[in-house]
Order: C-alpha cells, then structure tokens, then sequence
C-alpha cells in the first residue's frame, strides 16, 4: 500500500498541533522546520486540514494553527480523507462497485478486504493516540507480529 506522503504530513502536523495543546496557537513555519516539510507544501496541507473542520486558523502576530477539536476525536482516518479522499479505492473507485470476469470475481471481495483493514488500524487511531506515543489496541497488536516488520 501507497501511502502519499501529503497524508503522512497532515498527520504529522496535526501531531504537532496536538503535542503544543491547545492554548496558544502554532505557526506553519514551525511545524514545517520541526517536521522537516517544505513550508509551501504544508501551507496547502493545513489548508484543506482547516476546509475539513480539522484545524482551525488564527490571524495576527501570534497566530496560527490550533486544533478544531481535541486530537482524542480526530482519527487518522479523518486526516488521510481530508487530504486524499476515500481511503483505498482502485482507479476511483469504490471496492465494493468493481466486478471481475471469470476467475477474477473473487478478487472484489480481497480489495474489499484490504480497506477494511486500513479502515481498522486508521480508524481506530486518533491524533492523541501518535502524539502521546501511546498505539491505538489494534496497532499494537498488528506490530507484535515480527512479520509485520519485514519488507516484501
């Protein structure tokens, strides 16, 4: 699985919104030198972070970015879609609409399968889970397989 490095930026700057708390707002500049995110990219990020309801923005000298909500409501799910749309889709479309000829009618039912999986572990992972350092159940239960670290 692919997964855009626009998504893994928005989750890391919402991290970073979460990790300084809600009281004073955080600067896109800082979150870019903290995270190493090029400044430009990351303005358009949090752009359609705001659009989304995630984060909300905050003029003036002491401005920036704050969460919308509190980071134990926002899942990673929340950010990847607002950023990237549907999670897995196949050219565009939706899993569950796809049909197969011959022998590759099961293959609906795998795609199916891989996003309810995504779904499981995106989902059920919030912002505060990342920024407290504290994996969601099922993460820590997918990692404790030694196979999930090897590469193929």
């Amino acid at each position: 699985m692919r997964i855009p490095a626009k998504a893994d930026y928005a989750v890391r700057a919402l991290v970073e919104l979460a990790a300084a708390g809600d009281e004073r707002p955080v600067a896109a500049d800082r979150i870019a030198e903290r995270q190493g995110i090029a400044g430009p990219f990351l303005a358009g990020i949090l752009g359609q972070l705001r659009l989304a309801g995630l984060v909300r923005s905050v003029r003036g000298a002491e401005g920036g970015f704050l969460l919308a909500r509190p980071a134990s409501e926002i899942t990673l799910a929340d950010v990847m879609r607002a950023v990237d749309g549907p999670l897995a889709t196949l050219s565009g479309k939706y899993p569950e609409t796809l049909t197969y000829p011959g022998p590759a009618a099961g293959l609906r039912e795998v795609w199916v399968a891989v996003r309810a999986n995504v779904r499981a572990v995106l989902e059920h992972t919030t912002v505060a889970d990342v920024a407290g350092g504290k994996p969601s159940r099922v993460v820590r239960r997918l990692t404790a397989d030694d196979d999930a670290w090897q590469r193929r």
